[in-house]
Order: structure tokens, then sequence, then C-alpha cells
């Protein structure tokens, strides 16, 4: 096995983690792999492919990368590929009418009678209306042709109007299975082999158990009040393009790879891949939202954000740490599956099961987090990154990076010459150059001379946009610049942020809270006199709250206020980051102590000081 996982302790937490996982006793075996760029660079396996006493050929091996398991709704990405590449040649348009290519839906009436037309489209996305049809679709697996004609011409119930919302359809990719075979003018099983399958070098991937060589089958099971029971397999029928693939973790390793290789954009020969890289991105686009929520694993912890949207036959997360994340869980009787990456990284997991809707997304969402963060921080710290999928070479365009050291050299020493040649048209329009000049020579006034702050982050929202921090004797400057689309760009925005270092005061103020936080109780510091309006019952559970979030903390950098009667400040805790915000009432009697009183407190999260990958 090629020495290139991402570390040795990586190694080691996956392992803890598979063992685990294989401890809570969810299936009789498992097979798992990370995979980078598509290449197998660590497997193994747990349990059983077949239970001793079994007829099968595998009853008491350990499943390993070639071991054969129904990977079921991840076959799902096998039929959106084969649609665009129909779809790539001509065959079929995303937004014709399902019923151009399956007669039988003529007979099946809209919820309503202004609803929009089932499309190509809305059926890949899970948009169709159709109501969910788990585990029902599940026993459909095997359904005659002729027997789903019937079906579909019978009519069918909607739970919503075609195009307005997401609800999970196996029927809906039955349908598309039968749009592949009505396009290509053979049968689905022949066109994603021919096309797909053999292309690639799938060779342990199939639609038919008796096709798997038996040494390599893995066998489905059911726990009953007995034990473990097996399930048989059922045939491939006209609901297989929803769920009716088997296949190993070596050949899903290429499967993967082939998604991780579409990104990033670039002008690099397409390669021997039927399907083209723009399609493949496309796949993996958020094309229907269905998910947006805050997952708490502690009332005293963070929530974590989860959204989630589906695209063609892939379902793509949004991470707030590593930005898209794509993949697709399988669910059947005898067997739970689970395939999950990276684009940004090329990173992916792979789980495979033997029970019946076993937990798979489970274990592979845990690998792939116990993998990612140290090739996350590797990358972001070889290069700038862009908040995106950015075109090859993923960073920012060298237009912003001149622009920007351009405006440095403007906040030097002004020059209306370079500001002319550096500034869009726009520019003199929104804010003339002379009063630009006034604003930057007053912030030079106010925090001296300015330098690269270093240890501050630059963001890039995008290839045309760079936010950086500068620093002077008194205090940091924060500059956002945003380049225009033409040719060759201009920056079309300059914003400036000049952010004064505390007075003793606003920092007397900022250390008594902060040591607060640290403190057992977090309470309101005794010694911090505050004005008559300041709600100190309301401050001792934003105290507390705060301490609960973030752990202990200690002071970074200054990243607001006008350092005289207010500051913000950046607060790095064990568990998240806050930004403490202090206003003085310096114009009201002052405290006991002469100090200014306290006017209001407030306390947030932080916003992640790195972009999230593509």
């Amino acid at each position: 096995m090629p020495a290139v996982f991402p570390t040795t302790a990586a190694t080691n937490d996956v392992e803890a983690l598979v063992d685990a996982f294989a401890d809570g006793g969810g299936q009789p075996g498992l097979a798992y792999g990370v995979v980078r760029d598509g290449e197998l660079v660590h497997a193994g396996g747990r349990g059983l492919c077949a239970l001793p006493g079994s007829a099968a050929a595998t009853a008491g091996r350990l499943p390993d990368a070639d071991t054969v398991f129904r990977i079921a709704s991840m076959t799902k990405s096998f039929t959106a590929a084969a649609i665009l590449l129909l779809r790539d040649e001509g065959a079929l348009a995303l937004d014709d009418e399902a019923v151009r290519y399956v007669p039988a839906l003529a007979g099946v009436r809209p919820p309503t009678a202004d609803a929009a037309p089932l499309t190509i489209r809305s059926l890949l996305t899970m948009a169709a209306g159709f109501p969910t049809d788990d585990p029902w679709g599940d026993r459909q697996q095997s359904l005659p042709d002729e027997a789903f004609d019937a079906l579909l011409a019978g009519g069918l119930s909607f739970a919503w109007s075609p195009g307005t919302a997401f609800e999970y359809s196996n029927l809906g990719y039955a349908v598309l299975g039968r749009i592949v075979a009505a396009a290509a003018g053979r049968p689905y099983r022949d066109v994603v082999t021919s096309r797909l399958l053999e292309p690639l070098g799938l060779k342990a991937t199939g639609f038919e158990a008796v096709d798997v060589r038996p040494d390599r089958l893995a066998i489905g099971h059911v726990r009953t009040s007995s034990g473990w029971a097996e399930v048989r397999f059922d045939a491939h029928g006209a609901f297989a393009p929803m769920g009716g693939i088997f296949s190993c973790v070596r050949d899903l390793a290429r499967w993967i790879g082939e998604f991780t290789d579409a990104f990033p954009p670039r002008d690099d020969p397409e390669g021997d891949h039927p399907l083209r890289r723009a399609s493949r991105r496309e796949q993996q686009q958020p094309h229907r939202a269905y998910l947006a929520q805050l997952a708490w694993s502690a009332v005293d912890t963070p929530p974590a954000l989860r959204s989630a949207a589906y695209g063609f036959g892939v379902v793509v997360d949004a991470h707030p740490a590593y930005g898209m994340l794509a993949g697709h869980s399988g669910g059947y009787p005898g067997f739970g599956s689970h395939m999950r990456w990276h684009p940004g990284t090329g990173l992916g997991a792979i789980v495979l099961a033997n029970g019946t809707y076993a937990m798979a997304h489970v274990l592979t969402q845990r690998i792939l987090d116990a993998v990612l963060p140290a090739e996350v921080a590797r990358r972001r710290a070889g290069s700038a990154m862009v908040a995106g999928p950015a075109p090859a070479p993923g960073g920012p365009w060298p237009a912003t990076r001149a622009a920007a050291a351009d405006v440095e050299r403007l906040l030097a020493a002004w020059d209306d010459g370079l500001a002319r040649r550096l500034f869009a048209m726009n520019a003199e329009l929104d804010e003339p150059l002379a009063a630009r000049r006034a604003r930057v020579e007053h912030i030079r006034d106010v925090l001296g001379p300015l330098t690269r702050d270093r240890d501050a982050p630059i963001d890039h929202a995008s290839p045309a946009h760079q936010a950086w921090w500068l620093r002077g004797p008194y205090g940091r400057l924060r500059v956002e610049i945003r380049l225009t689309p033409e040719r060759e760009p201009r920056v079309q925005t300059l914003a400036l942020l000049a952010v004064p270092d505390p007075s003793v005061a606003l920092r007397r103020a900022v250390t008594m809270l902060r040591v607060s936080l640290n403190s057992t109780h977090a309470a309101v510091p005794p010694l911090l006199a505050f004005t008559e309006d300041v709600d100190r019952a309301g401050l001792q559970r934003l105290l507390q709250a705060g301490a609960a979030w973030a752990g202990r903390v200690t002071e970074t950098e200054v990243v607001g206020g006008d350092g005289w009667s207010e500051t913000a400040v950046r607060l790095s805790g064990a568990r998240r980051d806050l930004v403490l915000g202090v206003r003085l009432a310096v114009s009201a009697a002052p405290g006991p102590n002469g100090a200014p009183r306290v006017s209001r407190v407030t306390l947030r999260p932080a916003p992640d000081a790195d972009p999230p990958l593509p």
C-alpha cells in the first residue's frame, strides 16, 4: 500500500474509529478505505463477509478492499452520470419533460392544474414532488419493466408540486433509468456498464450478485430476535437505477477519484473519463437545498452548522471549516454504505457494511474528519487559499496580488498618478481621489507608518478579492479590495478600517473581563465600574455563556473600535474564538477609581480566521 496517508497519527485515529464502530455490532462485517486523488491509500475490514455455517464461499472471511457489497443508493451517482453523458452528446436535455422518454407517464396527473411539468432536472434533484419512498422503494428493486410501466400508467401521488421542494425519491431515479434507456436506445444496465464501468476499469462493479466472484461476495444480513439472518439478493429490475449496483472499496476509490479530479477547473487535457470534467463538477453542485440546521453536542459547546443540498445523484454538504464535501449513502435490506469526499484536497472515505441499513455514514464522516485537518493545514500553509473552487492554480489572480502591493504603496505615500492607474473608472465617482488621499493621510497620522501584519491571515473570498491587515505603531488597519471583471482588472472598491490601539482605560476593562471569563464562575468583575443602565445580571449570563462556549481564552489582536471610547478584541479560546467589545462612557462621571465607567459589553463568536477550502 503506498505510504502517502496524511499522517501516522491519522492512520492510528482511523483504526481506532473503525474498531469503535465495529464494536457497536451494527453489522456482521464491514470494509473501509481512505482515498487520495483516486488512489486507495489505506484500507481494511472488520468482522465477516458471511457468518460461519453459511453456504457462501466467503463464510468466516474478513472483508477487505476487494470484497463486493451491494451499494444501494450510491448507485444514484452512476445513474446521474449516465444522464449527463447523454446530455453532453445531445441525446437529451435536462429540462426536457420526462414523458417525452417515458410514455407511461402520460396518464400521471399533476397535483394541481398549474403545476410545472415533470422534467429530467426535477427528477435528478429530488424535486419531482413524489413523497419519500424509503423503504417501499427498496422492495421494488426487481420489479419487471412491464410492471413498472403499469405502475406509472396507473397514476402517481404527489406530495409537492414538481420543482418546488426537495423530497428524496427512489421512484424518481427509477424513472431516470428508463429515460437513460430511451435516450440511448439500449437497456439502462448496458449503458452504465459499457459507457462508465468498463472505460473506468471498474471490473468488480456490476448489477447482479451472480456476476460477482463467489469468493469476493459479501452476504447481506438483518438482525432478528435470534441473531443475524441472511437476506436474499433481489434480482436486477426496473428500480436498479436507484440502488442496484454492487461494488467494492477499491473500485469506489477510483469512482471518487474521478469526482475529485474534476477540481480545480484547469486547462489540462480532459483525460480518458467518458464524462467531461465540467459535467462531473456539475454533478457536485448544490442544485436543490434541503437542510440547514445547528447540531449541538452539548449545551456548553458551540453548535456545528450543517447545510446540505442535492446535486445530481450526489449530496453536497457545506462545512464551516473545510468548505464543500460531497458523497452519498446507501441503505438497503442487508446492506448499508457510504462514500464521502473533499474536492479541495482530493481526500475521501468509503465504508461498506453488510447489515440492513447499517449506519455506514457515521463511520465515513468520522474517518474523513480524522484525516482532513492535517491536509487542510498543510495546503493553507503552502499557498493563499480562495474560499471556493477557483480555476487552477487556485489562488488569487496575479492582478489581485499586484493591486494589493500598489495599495500598500499608496498608503505609504499617496501618488495621484498611481491611483489613477490602479482604480477603475467608478472609484472617482464613488469617492473623489482628493477625498481618498485626505482619508489615507489622516489614517497615517493616527496609526503611524504602516507595514504588513505578518501574523494576520490574508483572506480571499474570490480570486478577485483580498482582505488583509497592516500595522502601525499606534494600531492596525484592515484593507479590502475588489477588482473589476475587465480583461485587465482594476480596483473597483477599496475599504479601509482603522483600528487604533485601545487606551489604558479600555485595555484595563478588557483585561478584567478576560480574567473573569477564565474564572470559575465568570462573575462580573467587582472592580470594574459600570453606568447605571448596564444590566449586571444580563452581563453575568453573557460572560458565563461565553466561558462555556470558548473555554479558557487569551487576547490576540484588536479588531475594531476607535481606541478611545470603544474597542473590540479577538479572544482565542480553547474551543472557539470570541470577539469582546467594550464601550466607555467617556463623557459621564468617572468611577470610584477615576477611570471611565463601562457603558456596554458585547461578546460574540469570532468569524473563522481562514476561509473554507472549496
